[in-house]
């Protein structure tokens, strides 16, 4: 199996390899990634190094001032639509993709569960992450 991880949108415009294994895999229930997903969540896997990251295609932005009050940049497929990564501007060199445009979504193994205090009834997360009512510390 590869060490790398790789993905894109649903057409194939905008890709991304990663080689290094991710820092942070999560599923977030705050209103912004509610609202984006068209769900109770969304879940990541964030990588430390934008430069170590490649992006072929080009997406486009949207900017978003999040719960913690940081402002994040969603970019997606301009073809399609797809939600592809999340760049943010209080940690500019951290990268998170989005889970289900991984090529081998099996490969997202989430721990945590930010958010949780914007959790809705119906969307119920596996018990065992270790959960936050915002973003963790650090």
């Amino acid at each position: 199996m590869s060490t790398s991880y790789s993905g894109g949108c649903a057409c194939g415009a905008v890709r991304y390899e990663a080689k290094a294994a991710p820092i942070f895999e999560n599923h977030c229930q705050c209103r912004d990634c509610q609202k984006r997903s068209g769900t109770g969540h969304e879940s990541y896997l964030t990588f430390p190094s934008r430069s170590e990251v490649k992006i072929t295609g080009t997406a486009m932005d949207w900017r978003v001032v999040a719960d913690s009050g940081n402002e994040k940049i969603h970019s997606f497929c301009p073809v399609c639509g797809t939600p592809v990564y999340v760049t943010f501007a209080a940690m500019p060199d951290s990268i998170a993709v989005h889970a289900a445009s991984l090529d081998d979504p099996s490969r997202f193994n989430p721990t945590v569960l930010t958010y949780s205090i914007r959790a809705l009834d119906w969307d119920k997360m596996d018990t065992g992450l270790k959960t936050f009512e915002t973003m963790p510390p650090g």
